[in-house]
């Protein structure tokens, strides 16, 4: 899968944190919420400390480009 591919490149350093980074980590949360829904085994799975730090980095350059 090329998005846990890319983010798990980012969080390793082997590439660097930019809108591709973002958009996949917000496909994946997409696809979490959807397993949420259909299951409660779900319930309690979310994106650990390292992917959450990641997305908090990466909002300032998204906002910045998109003039938000």
């Amino acid at each position: 899968m090329d998005n846990l591919r890319i983010v798990n490149e980012s969080l390793t350093g082997a590439r660097g944190v930019d809108e591709q980074t973002c958009a996949s980590v917000a496909i994946l949360a997409d696809r979490l919420e959807r397993l949420k829904q259909s299951s409660s085994l779900f319930a309690e799975i979310g994106f650990s400390p390292h992917v959450k730090k990641l997305t908090r980095q990466a909002e300032p350059m998204v906002a910045g480009r998109y003039g938000r």
